[in-house]
């Protein structure tokens, strides 16, 4: 079992920065406004040879009942609770106020061991602070600075010290996979259209406005309160990734804050959680776009929706608050609609309706994403493409360039996730716009592939295997 530590302390103490410190990158966002973490966010670190759990937390404060600070105030308690080592960080160069002490005494009464980090203690700026520390009664302070990198081997070797020997993991197999593997090149010998065995967890962003009910879709089908949710725009601040399961199929779940309109983002930390998101989709392999069902569609979605596609992510739509739609007829077709007219570059996109709130939906919602996902993945014998490419320049031939006719050579597809096709051309500047959507069009429909994107790259030149040997 993973030794799991929670990192602790009240707001702006340098918590985010000792966790991407320790994970060895950057997950957290990091910043000097008090209070940017909120929701509890996990992270493995490999130090020393030994695997850890980390867990970044929001500061420590006294909140009043039913308040998002109280929110936060549980989530923190929740990840004290799951941990085997507690890191309590203070800031050093601001020295000891009585809220490191009020929460010292009370990580005392605790059974989780604690070790107290005073952070910031590059230079002689936190001396004061590290000799102040030794009040709290918590042991030796340990002196770091996450930012510089300065004390952490120190501080590694203390939390080895508390984390029993990790027992020896047992070598994987290969055969199920091999298998899947060799039915897979057998179909494409045979010419079908298959899909790639899955191999990882599938890394699923859910992104969409503000106060849409991304947070509460997660904990529904999480079956828990894992993420914080409130009727306050702007909850979630950055990227929060959460494991999970699906049947035999892991899923990593990543909670992101909600995109508003660039021009009405002025505030450097939306700014710096937009870019989260925007990394958090960069990332993925299947989005879902998250939309309030009363206003299905509208110019910011559109706006996060081609996001996601021209970076070559799988999208499946989720219309949230379905619950509260009087004319869902109405509704259904002002959606089909808008993709007709506004998405016509991933026709059909898999649309599901559900309400996070009553947990209604949510089987038939990962059933799309599983689809999707699968024909993100899809891989098509090159056989077959140049059959079908033959057909398609038969039933429209492409257009004359200069009195001549445009020779449409090979086609072979380069890669999956998003499907990519390589088409040779005698002239690639040439051939028009529109001819490219329609043999795009006759991928899609075809090789089965809807709701994705299709990359069409043009390559100039013969045949490039026209001439050689088998």
């Amino acid at each position: 079992m993973v030794f799991t530590v929670a990192i602790l302390g009240r707001p702006n103490v340098g918590k985010s920065s000792l966790f991407n410190r320790l994970v060895g990158r950057r997950e957290a966002l990091v910043d000097d406004t008090p209070g940017v973490t909120r929701d509890r966010r996990e992270g493995e670190a490999r130090l020393a040879g030994r695997t850890f759990r980390l867990l970044d937390t929001a500061g420590l404060e006294d909140a009043a009942p039913g308040t998002l600070e109280e929110a936060m105030r549980r989530q923190t308690d929740r990840a004290l609770a799951a941990a085997d080592l507690a890191l309590l960080v203070i800031d050093a160069r601001a020295g000891l106020i009585p809220l490191d002490q009020h929460f010292a005494d009370g990580l005392r009464r605790q059974p989780v061991p604690v070790l107290l980090v005073a952070n910031k203690c590059e230079g002689r700026g936190g001396d004061a602070g590290l000799l102040e520390a030794y009040a709290l009664g918590l042991g030796e302070p340990l002196a770091v600075s996450a930012a510089h990198g300065e004390g952490i081997a120190e501080l590694v070797t203390a939390m080895l010290a508390h984390a029993p020997d990790e027992a020896p993991g047992t070598p994987d197999t290969a055969g199920g996979f091999d298998e899947e593997a060799g039915s897979a090149e057998d179909a494409e010998a045979e010419g079908e259209a298959v899909d790639a065995p899955p191999s990882g967890p599938l890394r699923l962003a859910i992104v969409g406005r503000p106060n849409v009910g991304k947070s509460t879709l997660i904990n529904a089908l999480l079956g828990e309160e894992r993420l914080l949710t409130g009727p306050e725009p702007g909850v979630t601040r950055d990227a929060i990734r959460v494991p999970w399961q699906v049947g035999d199929r892991p899923v990593v779940l990543v909670d992101t804050a909600g995109m508003r309109r660039r021009a009405r983002i002025t505030d450097r930390l939306e700014q710096l959680s937009v870019a989260d998101t925007l990394e958090a989709i960069r990332l993925a392999e299947v989005v879902v776009l998250v939309i309030d069902a009363a206003a299905v569609l509208e110019r910011q979605e559109l706006a996060i929706a081609r996001h996601v596609l021209d970076e070559g992510r799988a999208l499946v739509l989720a219309l949230n608050k379905w619950d509260a739609v009087e004319d869902r007829k109405a509704a259904r077709a002002a959606l089909a609609d808008r993709l007709e007219t506004s998405l016509p570059q991933a026709r059909g996109i898999a649309s599901v309706t559900l309400s996070a709130l009553r947990a209604q939906g949510l089987d038939r919602l990962m059933a799309a994403v599983l689809e999707t996902d699968r024909v993100w993945n899809r891989r098509v014998s090159t056989g077959r493409l140049n059959r079908w490419l033959a057909e398609m320049v038969s039933a429209h031939p492409p257009p004359l360039a200069a009195g001549r006719r445009l020779k449409l050579r090979y086609m072979t597809q380069v890669k999956a996730r998003p499907p990519t096709f390589a088409l040779w051309v005698s002239r690639p500047q040439e051939l028009p716009e529109a001819y490219r959507r329609y043999l795009v069009n006759g991928l899609r429909e075809a090789f089965d592939l809807p709701g994705v994107p299709i990359r069409l790259m043009m390559r100039r030149g013969r045949n490039p295997y026209a001439d050689t040997g088998g």
